[in-house]
């Protein structure tokens, strides 16, 4: 699967991510962009979007969007880590165009 990690992600996350193509939104030199062009470049080279944004299903009509994005409720990177294993399950599981929250104790 092809990840793009928002900007608001830790970047060291992908390394729990090894199983699959991962890259954030910094090295496709997108930062800065408002969601709705994020949303627009990625649905045409990723798969999936991880953001930390929780305001971004409020924000964008996402009923066409042909991306999955995986919401996490923190981008505290010792937190992610912690969750490792259900962040892993969450991505294997989700399907394209699907919207998932994912809680981090």
């Amino acid at each position: 699967m092809k990840i793009l990690l928002d900007e608001c992600v830790p970047w060291p996350m992908r390394t729990m991510l090894a199983n699959h193509s991962c890259t954030s939104v910094q090295a496709e030199g997108w930062s800065g962009i408002r969601n709705s062009e994020l949303l627009s470049r990625a649905e045409s080279k990723f798969d999936l979007l991880i953001t930390a944004d929780q305001n971004i299903q409020y924000q964008q009509n996402l009923t066409s969007s042909t991306i999955a994005i995986l919401e996490l409720s923190t981008n505290d990177l010792r937190r992610i880590q912690t969750a490792a294993r259900a962040i892993q399950q969450a991505v294997d599981e989700i399907r394209t165009g699907q919207y998932a929250k994912l809680k981090v104790p």
